[in-house]
């Protein structure tokens, strides 16, 4: 549950990769084989491409730094449409902070600074089992928060399992990215211990060993289970670290006993499937999968950053097909994933009658499609760390292209619909183009950053692969092989 609702293997051919080194967009109609593994880095870009890189990554990063209220640090769900806080988009931000000072978008010292203002108020959020005056409890936190209280955002609102785990990898990162010692970073690295330390693992397994969704203090624990496969990976991967409150490692074999259901072919690729792309991008934003394995891709040969690229593909190659001869879909215009959309709104149009939705987990696989016509530029961009050679093209047709209805000040907005020409419920439709939206989603806008840096660096896996508690989780998760044993 990420956002105000709910929140296969083919390759460039020689030719095409060629052009894309030269600095234009590529366009394969035809999908071939895919690299192993996609070996295109920014450095090899031409100085076109490394320029539309570096500008997205910028305006991404500002969208986080200039949307955070400087008093608490929470960060809204959208911005510019300033809403309530998302937890899961303040953990992408506490991550968006290093990666600026890596890049020099901002000094060390200021990153600390908005840092420990989000710490600070976070472990002084009142945490209890009350409807109303609370932010957490058990030391989860509530998936939206007031942004002018702190406090929970509505009676409808859960305390979030899963969100609280994107909110914890922020805090996991500043615990290992501020090393120095100083006593703003000590304290850093105090709070973010007091803060993980304080989550009651355990109490969310209302099904054990399975860990729950959620609870509400009206209807108590949410009849829902994290059970693979999906972006709750990284919820188990936590629960399993914790040094004061683990779960049992039975726990992930109990997710993993459904990837069965998951396992199988779209598109021409075999690999576990989840529709939308999120669920192949949310652990992986903070965890290097690559070439560590646990019990399960031992058996299949395979690690989660494989699964993720062959997802990538796999969608293109969906979009190649354009079952729904939906507008602009192509080789190098493709991504669904859980985002905004025009509205729940029925069009007639030359194809028949057309419905589309808002905020919805869209997604292409074998165990769902959920398709409107709308794109997302966070499910290529969210992609580029495992499959840079159409995640650029694709990013970088999707601005060429249409431009000036869907880039701005803060980078792509959240999603757009060229198919779409009717009366949209939010954003705007545009005479000749479409439907686009006018703000960007914390947790969309994450994936982006957090992708392109561990794409051009490895910056944010690098951090994490020093936290203790991440490795402990990964190897009590039976995780074995490459970083792991070199560290």
């Amino acid at each position: 549950m990420l956002s105000s609702g709910w929140r296969h293997v083919h390759v460039l051919a020689a030719v095409a990769l060629a052009v894309l080194v030269a600095g234009t967009p590529v366009r394969a109609e035809q999908p071939i084989a895919p690299p192993q593994p996609d070996t295109l880095t920014y450095q090899k870009l031409a100085p076109d491409q490394q320029a539309f890189v570096d500008d997205l990554e910028r305006r991404t990063f500002d969208w986080f730094w200039q949307s955070a209220d400087p008093y608490t640090g929470l960060v809204p769900d959208s911005w510019p449409n300033h809403t309530f806080s998302s937890i899961a988009a303040i953990g992408f931000g506490l991550t968006a902070y290093g990666i600026g000072v890596e890049r020099g978008y901002v000094s060390r010292a200021q990153a600390v600074q908005r840092t420990l203002v989000t710490l600070r108020y976070l472990a002084a959020a009142p945490q209890n089992g009350s409807e109303d005056d609370t932010a957490g409890y058990h030391g989860f936190f509530y998936h939206f928060l007031d942004m002018h209280t702190g406090r929970r955002y509505g009676r409808g609102v859960e305390l979030s399992s899963v969100d609280t785990t994107l909110l914890l990898g922020g805090v996991l990162f500043a615990q290992s990215y501020y090393d120095r010692d100083t006593p703003q970073e000590k304290e850093i690295r105090r709070l973010t211990d007091q803060l993980y330390r304080a989550v009651d693992w355990p109490w969310m397994q209302a099904r054990k060993p399975l860990l729950s969704m959620g609870w509400t203090p009206g209807g108590q624990f949410i009849p829902s289970d994290w059970k693979g496969y999906d972006e709750g990976k990284l919820v188990y991967i936590l629960a399993l670290g914790s040094p004061t409150h683990p779960v049992g490692e039975d726990a992930w074999i109990a997710w993993c006993a459904s990837y069965p259901r998951d396992w199988g072919s779209f598109e021409g690729y075999t690999f576990l499937n989840f529709a939308p792309l999120f669920g192949h991008q949310y652990s992986e934003a903070w965890v290097d999968f690559r070439g560590i394995r646990d019990a399960w891709g031992r058996v299949h040969d395979l690690d989660y950053a494989q699964n993720s690229r062959f997802a990538a593909w796999a969608q293109r190659a969906y979009a190649i097909a354009n079952p729904g001869h939906w507008t602009g879909y192509g080789a190098d215009v493709w991504g669904l994933t859980a985002s905004d959309g025009p509205g729940d709104v029925t069009v007639s149009s030359p194809q028949g009658v057309r419905r589309f939705s808002a905020y919805m987990a869209r997604g292409a696989g074998l165990d769902e499609i959920n398709d409107d016509g709308t794109i997302a530029p966070t499910a290529a961009g969210g992609s580029i760390a495992f499959a840079p050679s159409i995640a650029l093209p694709a990013l970088m047709a999707m601005k060429q292209r249409y431009g000036q209805y869907i880039y701005d000040r803060y980078g792509f907005v959240d999603a757009f619909n060229p198919s779409f020409h009717g009366t949209p419920t939010a954003g705007h439709t545009y005479p000749g183009f479409g439907w686009a939206d006018n703000q960007q989603l914390g947790i969309d806008q994450g994936p982006i950053l957090l992708m392109i840096e561990n794409w051009r660096s490895g910056l944010v896996w690098q951090v994490m692969k020093k936290n203790p508690y991440i490795r402990r989780g990964l190897q009590r998760a039976g995780f074995t092989g490459g970083w792991l044993e070199r560290h």
